[in-house]
Order: structure tokens, then C-alpha cells, then sequence
């Protein structure tokens, strides 16, 4: 009989095509008034209009989100959200934009509202992350976590095809890792299954038409599966060695998901039999870790770790790092086994 517990994070999902016109009701139902409107510089117009239709409930937008959250940002973002007096975030685009809510309601402990514009899943869990002196450090603390989500499809349909493909790769490794995590249960077991069987089966779609409605709310419901599973469960090798890439080296968040991946899993995929069953039934593959290399590189990822700007020279400071209070994991991380899987990912090495 199996043994487990499953805790449920307290925040309200809304799903649906135009459910962005309900973000006001939902500020002024958590208790709100003046919300600060967060987001990257890239999607800085997005953001005024959110802001826009919030009207007296907003207190200005703040479009300066980076990848990573370097801690400099993270201070300057803090700093516009005390002097313009905000009592919570609306968090609009992706684990960036997110990412810099986390790190203001850590420090503040206000609420986030989350209006994803890709497929991260950062919304879904209580991690944060600031990268400081060259190095990622991450945790999980209860007040960072969204108070609520709002997913509209409609939101992903300008997200560029490329970015749509990476950061569907970065939803499916929270599930994987979700698989075989040491806290895992049943219920994410199965989460994890569908959210990684819904993405494999969106991607091509939205490759081949953009405009594909369907495929995108496919995706995104995906992909809010994908983050549940890493908001309940311990992260692992492929975790680690992302925000290691990440923080240390500056490589791209969500192409660094898509490339390192197939080789996180082909390192565990023995030593986690339980995890199998379930991706080969997502991905109706024998091997996962093939498969979904293989439909990376179909759908025009990024196929290797020098392709996102990283040096042979680098893989012995990396390995340092990963292998340095490394997380759980289902097979011993050791300074060879690391070294080997950096220096596939690196060349693009076949699986």
C-alpha cells in the first residue's frame, strides 16, 4: 500500500479564454487596493494595459523584470513598490516577471496575483529565486506563493514560437522531476503525467499554426499541471544543474530547461522506475529521454549547451557547483557523473 502525503497549496485558479477581464473583481475580492503591475521590458505594453483596465486599483507599473532575479533588481523593485505604496502585485508574463513578485512578498509578504504569458509554472509554487555574486540560490517559503492565478489562453497566442516550444520544455521538467521525487504522491504522479502528455501533444500544434487556440489552452493547462507538481514536490538534478547554468553563467532560463533535460533524465531514468511507466505513457515513447530530445530538436530548440553560449572551459566550474550541497535525487551525484552529463549537453551528444 502506498504511503504519502499530499498537501494542497491555498490559492484560486481561473482558466480560461478572456478570464483577464476578471482581474479587477479578483484584486477587489482579496481585500486590495492599490496593485503594482510587474513585468519584463519586453512586454512593458501589456502591462500598461492591464494597468489601464485596472484603472484607481493600480499603483503604476514596474516593467523592469530580468531573468534570474539579480538581486540589484529584486532591491530596485522593492523600493517601487514601497514608495508607490502597493498592497500586492499583479505579475503579468513569465518566471521572470514572476520571479521578481517572489522576491518583493518575500521581503514584504504581500499578495501576488499571477496572469501567466507562458508556460513556466513558476505561478504554481512557492519557490523563489535571486541570483547574488554570480551564484543562484533558491527556497521555498509559503508567503511568495501566488494568491491567485489567472490563465487566459488568449494571453499566449502572441508568445513567439520558439519561447512557446523552451518554455513548454521548462513545464515538462517540473513534471519529470516530479516523478520521481522523494515527496511525491499518487495525485502528482498523475498531475504530472497529464501535464506532460498534454504538452507533448500541444507543441507540434502550435509550432505548425501559432494561432492554434485550442493547442495553446492545451499547452497552458499543461503547463499549470507541470507547475502544481513542482510547487508540492522536491526538486532535483535537473533543478540544480539549470540554476547553476543560470545564475553562474547567465544561459537562457527556458533553453536551458529544453537542452539539459533529456540528459537530466537519461542519468536518472534507471534509478527511477517508478517515474517510467508514466512518461512513456505521456510520450507513448520506450525511451523519454530520446523522445524528447529528439522532438526538441524537431520542433527547432536549441539542441546543445554551447549553441546558448557556455565553453568547455566552464564544465569544471559547474560541476563544482552542482555537485556542491546538491539536491535529492534518485541516483548518486557525483563530481564523473556530472562532468559527463555537462559535456553531452554541451556538444548536443545523441541519447
Amino acid at each position: 500500500m502506498n504511503e504519502f502525503r499530499y498537501e494542497a497549496l491555498p490559492m484560486r485558479v481561473t482558466f480560461g479564454a478572456g478570464t483577464l477581464a476578471s482581474l479587477p473583481e479578483e484584486v477587489r475580492s482579496l481585500g486590495l487596493k492599490r496593485v503594482l503591475v510587474l513585468a519584463t521590458p519586453f512586454q512593458k505594453d501589456l502591462a500598461e494595459q492591464v494597468s489601464e483596465q485596472l484603472g484607481e486599483l493600480s499603483a503604476g507599473v514596474h516593467a523592469e523584470a530580468e531573468m534570474h532575479v539579480p538581486i540589484e533588481s529584486a532591491h530596485k523593485a522593492r523600493e517601487r513598490a514601497e514608495s508607490a505604496q502597493a498592497d500586492g502585485y499583479v505579475a503579468v508574463g513569465g518566471g521572470s516577471t514572476t520571479g521578481l513578485g517572489k522576491a518583493i512578498a518575500l521581503e514584504f509578504g504581500m499578495p501576488i496575483i499571477a496572469v501567466p504569458t507562458t508556460y513556466a509554472g513558476s505561478e504554481m509554487t512557492p519557490v523563489w529565486g535571486l541570483t547574488a555574486n554570480g551564484e543562484k540560490k533558491t527556497g521555498r517559503d509559503p508567503k511568495v506563493l501566488p494568491t491567485s492565478v489567472i490563465y487566459d489562453p488568449e494571453l499566449t497566442l502572441t508568445l513567439p514560437v520558439g519561447m512557446s516550444v523552451t518554455s513548454g520544455f521548462n513545464a515538462i521538467a517540473h513534471a519529470v522531476e516530479g516523478l520521481y521525487a522523494p515527496d511525491g504522491s499518487p495525485i502528482i504522479s498523475l498531475m504530472a503525467e497529464e501535464g506532460v502528455r498534454a504538452l507533448v501533444r500541444a507543441l507540434p500544434s502550435i509550432v505548425e499554426n501559432p494561432a492554434d487556440k485550442d493547442a495553446r489552452s492545451d499547452a497552458l493547462y499543461g503547463a499549470w499541471l507541470c507547475g502544481a507538481t513542482l510547487g508540492a514536490t522536491t526538486m532535483s538534478l535537473h533543478h540544480k544543474l539549470c540554476h547553476t547554468l543560470g545564475g553562474t553563467f547567465n544561459l537562457p532560463h527556458a533553453e536551458t530547461h529544453t537542452v539539459v533535460l533529456p540528459y537530466a533524465l537519461a542519468y536518472n531514468q534507471d534509478h527511477a522506475p517508478q517515474a517510467m511507466p508514466a512518461l512513456r505513457r505521456a510520450t507513448g515513447a520506450e525511451n523519454p529521454a530520446a523522445y524528447l530530445r529528439e522532438l526538441s530538436l524537431k520542433l527547432r530548440a536549441p539542441g546543445s549547451l554551447r549553441q546558448l553560449g557556455l565553453e568547455e572551459a566552464d564544465i569544471e566550474k559547474a560541476v563544482a557547483i552542482a555537485t556542491k550541497n546538491p539536491y535529492s535525487n534518485p541516483r548518486e551525484v557525483t563530481e564523473k557523473g556530472i562532468r559527463d552529463l555537462l559535456t553531452k549537453a554541451l556538444n548536443g551528444a545523441d541519447l
